[in-house]
């Protein structure tokens, strides 16, 4: 471990060598040139931004040439300890370097901007690449370059720390190395508060300082093509920038694509009579086949771990991963963000979450009020202040699955029963509601909403809600106004014109929602505090059906029972429901997507399941989407499901099949192998999914919306022959092949809705379904 240790500090010295020789080769004829009747820069200016370079040069040139053959020639009795103890005595040359950085990028930006010919060498200065890079140099901006040194003695202790890790206490090396360490952080400390300004600004006129405020990935829409960004909101711009592609060695790198100043910038208002410029969406469908990739890949990943085979075969896997996560992310927001800039120009980003869009709203407007002047800037700022994005930026990778650590949590998977109590802090009576979002593969989803609260101060919902966690991490809460006279107000983006008065989130920690109680938490948001209660459920225990003890109710008991019992080809429960449904809840937009109440649903089971007549009154009083929970639940604790665990298999393999003549072969005749009662129920609830995707245009659910609500509902077998694990945040392997398994449930029953016709087994059975009354 010593020896790969500091084969690895070895190859990071040859790297800041590089980077040293760079600086330095042209210094000698900026030098040379000084003493001319045209120079480029005065000897004074050479000096500035140079200071120390060779020194340093050389102090890093003695260790490397110091450490290389001792390496060479290793033993475990190999000593190193006195060349780090020496290295660390010379830090004082960094102490000068760091008092001087600044001056010296003053000075470089200055002569940037006085003298053509110095900001093109600036731009163009040419450092050595590792040995495995195709091109033997890579380019550099004088201003990263500069920056190494700073960035090098800010790692100098990591180094140490590594190497102490795995030197044995005994080896006559470890009080050297202990020395050096004590050198190290000592002098780190000493000059850490003023390293870190620095990393996070970048001088601009006058000594002011240009801050970053915040940054992301963003999707941005361009001429109809969705594209990748990296936004920087710094005090007085916002900068649209794209990642240039990285190849053998090079370091990060970004390209501006355009920038506003926050003068200059206002949000675009969408009047109703304008055209607000259509959004490409991406079906559900291939949205589902990404997930259905990205899951296989995760299991193969796993797999390969597992059987201990060489890393080539499992870093192919993770690019792959990588690529497919990208593709998800880019395919999947539908929220427009627009900006707009007074030279005429309008931007369009995409955004999954109202919260996010909140947010960059809100930042950028309060740093508005502090913004007084417009301005442009030159193409050589420009550049520097792009090249200060690689140092700058907080969010360094996309937020992928790839990219997070094998001992971070992989989130959540099972159920979240949410209560959204009440809110306290509105200034005045109005009309209030809330959403609920989770994050989901990478981006956030919107998962239920409360009912408006009308002319209050002080709402009670009380609403409890089961939102579905898939990897999930962070619950979000965003509180509005719900506005009704929608004429008078303009729309910001094109979107609903309701208020957002405040917004929170909570991390779910896995470790407190273990124990399946009831946690009660306040969430404070702009002077408001929203009172909640969740309590999560683990797939372990969300998955299993329980046969109801009570054989008289209809909830928990066999379908063939209660037909019977009801003299009935179609369980009651079901008709009432879908008859209410189809009376008033057509144009419901998510309906049987968003979450009814919960209480609301417990009531209407309670109500079926002692055969109350005035269950129908009940209904016609409450809010559509309980009933279209109370059918979901319904399905969800039948002891078997719908299409039995005798044939669940045999539908997965089905639907697996290549050959599209088989496939419906074996699929239809399948499916009219159900029992009776299972077959024309389904039918029954088939032709109502059917017309319920008719309203597409105004409900927002597609068949592939359908098929994702039901086809867990209608095709989860009562047993798991997986054993599932206790612990909710599952190991990556479980939590995907579960995955695959819900997306295999979701195709069979899309498969079924995209039929155009479902032939009858019999003219009996025909003539059941076909007729007015079921």
């Amino acid at each position: 471990m010593r020896k790969w240790v500091l084969s690895g500090i070895l190859a990071s010295e040859e790297t800041y060598l590089s980077h040293l020789e760079a600086l330095l080769l042209p210094m000698k004829p900026l030098k040379a040139a000084a003493t001319t009747s045209q120079p480029v820069l005065t000897s004074q200016q050479i000096e500035t931004i140079f200071f120390k370079v060779p020194e340093l040069y050389e102090i890093h040139k003695e260790f490397y040439d110091g450490l290389f053959p001792r390496v060479q020639q290793w033993s475990h009795q190999q000593r190193v300890g006195d060349l780090f103890q020496k290295l660390a005595s010379q830090l004082g040359v960094y102490r000068a370097f760091v008092d001087n950085y600044g001056v010296a990028m003053e000075m470089a930006e200055k002569c940037c901007q006085a003298n053509a010919q110095f900001a093109e060498i600036s731009e163009n200065l040419r450092a050595r690449s590792n040995k495995d890079a195709k091109d033997p140099t890579t380019k550099n901006s004088l201003e990263t370059l500069l920056y190494k040194p700073v960035d090098r003695v800010t790692r100098s202790t990591l180094v140490l720390h590594d190497l102490l890790k795995h030197t044995p206490a005994s080896h006559p090396d470890h009080p050297l190395l202990q020395d050096a360490l004590r050198i190290s952080q000592n002098f780190l400390s000493s000059i850490n508060e003023e390293i870190t300004p620095r990393r996070q600004s970048m001088t601009v006129k006058k000594g002011e300082h240009r801050q970053l405020l915040k940054d992301s990935f963003m999707v941005e829409l361009v001429e109809g093509a969705r594209k990748l960004r990296h936004v920087f909101l710094f005090t007085d711009l916002l900068l649209c920038t794209k990642l240039k592609k990285q190849s053998g060695g090079k370091t990060q790198q970004y390209d501006c694509k355009w920038y506003i100043p926050l003068t200059d910038l206002s949000f675009q208002m969408v009047d109703e009579s304008e055209a607000v410029p259509n959004i490409p969406l991406v079906p559900d469908e291939e949205l589902d086949a990404l997930k259905i990739k990205i899951s296989q890949i995760k299991n193969d990943i796993q797999r390969e771990k597992r059987a201990n085979k060489g890393s080539k075969a499992t870093e192919r896997l993770k690019k792959k991963l990588s690529e497919q996560e990208s593709l998800l992310l880019l395919m999947s927001p539908s929220m427009a963000f627009r900006v707009h800039s007074r030279n005429g120009k309008n931007y369009t980003f995409l955004i999954s979450s109202d919260y996010e869009r909140a947010e960059w709203r809100e930042n950028i407007r309060e740093q508005q009020k502090k913004c007084f002047k417009s301005f442009s800037l030159t193409s050589v700022e420009l550049q520097m202040l792009t090249n200060s994005c690689v140092k700058l930026q907080t969010v360094h990778s996309i937020p992928l699955t790839i990219n997070k650590e094998d001992d971070e949590s992989p989130g959540l998977y099972g159920f979240l029963n949410v209560i959204v109590h009440s809110a306290t802090g509105f200034k005045q009576s109005s009309n209030l509601y809330c959403t609920l979002e989770v994050d989901s593969f990478g981006y956030f989803v919107n998962k239920a909403k409360t009912r408006v609260y009308r002319d209050t101060a002080e709402p009670n919902w009380n609403e409890e809600f089961e939102i579905e966690l898939e990897g999930s991490q962070t619950l979000r809460i965003l509180c509005y106004e719900k506005c009704y006279n929608k004429t008078k107000i303009p729309k910001e983006d094109g979107e609903s014109t309701d208020r957002l008065m405040g917004k929170g989130q909570v991390q779910l920690d896995p470790q407190a929602l273990q124990d399946r109680d009831w946690q009660r938490t306040v969430i404070a948001m702009n002077g408001i505090e929203v009172k909640l209660s969740v309590k999560f459920n683990s797939r372990e225990f969300s998955l299993k059906r329980m046969p109801s003890r009570k054989q008289t109710g209809v909830f928990g008991v066999k379908i063939a029972v209660v037909t019977k019992r009801e003299r009935s080809k179609v369980p009651y429960i079901v008709r009432q429901c879908v008859e209410e449904i189809e009376r008033r809840g057509m144009e419901e937009v998510g309906i049987y997507r968003v979450s009814g109440v919960a209480t609301d649903i417990q009531a209407l089971k309670a109500a079926f399941d002692v055969n109350n007549k005035d269950v129908s009154v009940m209904m016609s009083e409450m809010d559509v989407n309980a009933i279209a929970g109370t059918l979901k639940l319904y399905f969800r604790e039948l002891p078997e499901p719908l299409f039995t665990d005798e044939f669940y298999p045999n539908f997965a393999e089905g639907i697996a099949l290549s050959d599209p003549v088989a496939k419906e072969s074996c699929m239809l005749n399948l499916l009219l192998s159900l029992p009776e009662a299972n077959l024309l129920t389904f039918l029954f609830l088939l032709d109502h999914l059917k017309r319920v995707a008719e309203k597409e245009a105004v409900n927002k659910m597609s068949l592939h919306n359908l098929a994702t609500v039901f086809g867990p509902t209608l095709l989860r077998p009562s047993e798991k022959e997986s054993k599932l694990p206790a612990n909710p945040s599952q190991p990556i392997t479980m939590t995907d092949s579960w995955s695959l398994e819900v997306m295999s449930q979701v195709q069979v029953l899309l498969y079924f809705l995209q039929l155009e016709a479902i032939p009858a087994p019999d003219s009996k059975r025909q003539s059941i379904l076909f007729s007015t009354e079921v």
